[in-house]
């Protein structure tokens, strides 16, 4: 059994006078012990709403829907789990690196007390073994002068450190799964580069489970086992990443793909770009949500949603045109 299960989960927003908006609709993925899965596409997809549905953090007395199934360590249901049972499973054994970690971080308290306060939640840590913890724990996600450190506000820490705190915080207490929303987004290239290495040797070192959700193909390539590419709410494609990078099916993979610079395209070689925005949808009820910005558009995309079809080497795809098969490649 995978450690997470999900099935048709769904998160829908609902206020009045306004239409009501499914955010997430039907996404299904699972989760192996010491599996990096990546959650891919743009803003808007569905990406984050689907992490706050499994750690439970989505207001749901304001107008918010949540269905389906996530199934964790055998037999909790996140998506059904109480309030007070939630408390002790977020940090102790599902945590999550939230997307910006200055608005994350509390301003008026510094890390020192922001780091204990999980030690003394979850596993009875107080005084100076707390503190001492804390201090290894900084120490760990590469933070210089980490005893300093902890007397110091996130706003006296760079981007970069105050990234690697809440790394530190979301790890204190060894979770088997690791929820990581762009955890290096804002970040330069070299930092970005620390903070991906650091989290390859989180999930080598101690085998927790990391649903990395990203819009940058680059962390994909670096990082994920398996790549599940969201477009308004669904699951367009999912593949192993090796599959997926060297023949996308789908026309939104490919155009993402196409979308990146390469150092092996050609002198003065175009990037292609996906026309429209993520504005441009159609209903998945009607057809293909991709249709009105898709250059394969056919007529079999619109009045039937498109069923999602699996391929070889579990490489899935939900499109009636998809790109054409160049050659087998092993997972």
């Amino acid at each position: 059994m995978p450690l997470l299960d999900v099935k048709d989960l769904s998160v829908t927003f609902a206020r009045r006078g306004q239409r009501t908006v499914r955010a997430v609709d039907g996404v299904s993925f699972s989760v192996e012990a010491g599996q990096v899965v990546g959650l891919v596409g743009e803003s808007g997809c569905g990406k984050s709403v689907t992490s706050l549905a499994l750690m439970g953090l989505l207001p749901k007395q304001r107008g918010v829907t949540v269905g389906g199934s996530a199934i964790f360590a055998d037999d909790t249901d996140l998506l059904k789990t109480d309030e007070r049972t939630m408390r002790d499973i977020r940090g102790r054994d599902v945590a999550m690196i939230f997307q910006d970690p200055l608005s994350s971080l509390n301003p008026v308290v510094p890390i020192g007390v922001q780091v204990t306060e999980v030690l003394t939640r979850h596993r009875g840590m107080t005084g100076d073994a707390a503190r001492k913890e804390a201090t290894d724990l900084l120490n760990k996600v590469g933070i210089p002068d980490p005893t300093r450190r902890l007397k110091e506000y996130p706003h006296q820490l760079s981007g970069g450190m105050r990234q690697r705190a809440l790394i530190a915080m979301a790890v204190a207490c060894k979770p088997r799964l690791l929820i990581a929303d762009e955890p290096t987004t804002a970040l330069d290239v070299t930092i970005q580069a620390q903070i991906l290495e650091l989290l390859r040797g989180l999930v080598r070192e101690s085998g927790t489970a990391l649903i990395m959700i990203t819009h940058d193909l680059g962390v994909v390539a670096g990082i994920c086992d398996t790549v599940n590419v969201l477009y308004a709410g669904r699951v367009v494609e999912s593949a192993r990443r090796k599959p997926l990078f060297a023949e996308p099916r789908h026309p939104y993979t490919h155009g993402l793909l196409g979308s990146v610079p390469r150092l092996d395209s050609g002198r003065g070689e175009k990037l292609h770009a996906i026309r429209g925005s993520v504005r441009d949808v159609l209903p998945w009820p009607d057809g293909c949500a991709f249709a009105p910005r898709c250059d394969r558009q056919v007529d079999a995309c619109v009045g039937e949603p498109p069923a999602l079809v699996e391929g070889i080497h579990r490489h899935a795809y939900r499109c009636v045109n998809p790109e054409p098969a160049t050659a087998e490649v092993s997972s």
